[in-house]
């Protein structure tokens, strides 16, 4: 059994792709490269996966199949993942090589003593191109105790510009399964999914304070770019919907207190960056899933709604009209200068 399985997905990726399959082979032996070629058909995507493949026949494995999106291409790799653990790592993105190392040594660690934890979080670099401040750091070592496994109880409340994304997460392979974990095909902005319902049955977590994921920021076609996340809009709000059907799921389960604030804290990030989106636009059919939206959180959980429309982004969320829309831009172009998204 290989120690990490790390799923590359790849559609028309023939650019960019080689640094990042390069920055994975660092791993060695203990490492098992899924590259999910989604459909490719404009580029040589294919051609490279296998060829990588072929050099590296005991690392590297090259899948193809029709397109999914990117969800579907998480699920490809979920289901072929052979890994103790198992992680994401987008296909213009790259790992550093350093905090690679660190982690992998930590995982055979714990694997050597039998101390197999549900998640392993490390920090995440947005690398901004073409700006004076390209990088910024996104740490949890104030939220998370550092080197050692902890549990529920030692868990502190995030602020609002602190969050989980799927970079931060090396989860256990089995534990995805065991969630059943499916992400939505064809739709973007789906790693908030991936981010969100395994915490529902994680109980033992590790941090290791490196900064392991590369996060690319600078192409125009990117999904957190500004214009093109307004043009799939639907696929965000289908995602809100989606978070929020499994909320409400979620009170089935003997939660701990602060594993259902963290979940909490996942829904006030959606919820914000869904009803940011819809004032931003100034669309009349847009601002018209509002209400609908605040409604199904309301139904979902009352209290967690209550906390959320409570805080200070919730009153700026339900700000009416124009108000409302220049409270949310100014805290946008806030948000924007600190992780240069656009």
């Amino acid at each position: 059994m290989k120690l990490l399985s790390i799923a590359v997905p790849c559609y028309n990726s023939e650019s960019y792709m080689k640094k990042c399959l390069d920055s994975l082979l660092a791993g060695g032996e203990d490492v098992e490269i899924l590259i999910v070629d989604d459909g490719s058909t404009k580029d040589r995507t294919p051609e490279i996966a296998d060829a990588y493949q072929e050099k590296y026949p005991t690392i590297v494995k090259a899948i193809h199949q029709e397109n999914k999106g990117h969800g579907g291409a998480v699920n490809t790799g979920i289901d072929h993942a052979t890994g103790l653990y198992f992680k994401v790592v987008d296909s213009d993105d790259w790992l550093g090589k350093g905090s690679f190392l660190s982690v992998l040594d930590t995982l055979r660690e714990l694997a050597a003593a039998g101390r197999i934890v549900d998640v392993l979080f490390a920090n995440y670099v947005y690398e901004k191109q073409n700006r004076k401040y390209k990088k910024y750091v996104m740490r949890y070592q104030m939220y998370l105790p550092e080197n050692r496994i902890f549990g529920w109880d030692q868990v502190k409340r995030m602020n609002v510009f602190h969050y989980v994304l799927m970079h931060s997460l090396i989860y256990r392979t089995g534990l995805l399964r065991e969630v059943g974990l499916r992400l939505p095909e064809h739709t973007f902005y789906v790693d908030n999914i991936y981010a969100f319902v395994p915490f529902s049955k994680v109980k033992t977590m590790y941090y290791l304070n490196v900064n392991l994921y590369r996060y690319f920021i600078g192409r125009s076609d990117q999904s957190v770019n500004e214009k093109v996340m307004m043009s799939r809009f639907p696929q965000q709000l289908r995602v809100a919907y989606t978070m929020l059907d499994y909320l409400e799921q979620f009170h089935k389960l003997r939660l701990h207190p602060k594993q259902r604030q963290f979940l909490l804290h996942d829904v006030s990030i959606i919820m914000i960056i869904t009803t940011s989106m819809m004032l931003r636009s100034g669309d009349p059919e847009i601002l018209k899933e509002r209400k609908p939206l605040w409604n199904r959180l309301k139904k979902a959980d009352y209290l967690g709604y209550l906390q959320i429309r409570s805080s200070a982004s919730g009153v700026a969320m339900s700000l009416p009209g124009k108000g409302g829309g220049k409270v949310v831009t100014k805290g946008y172009h806030v948000i924007e200068k600190v992780f240069g998204f656009d």
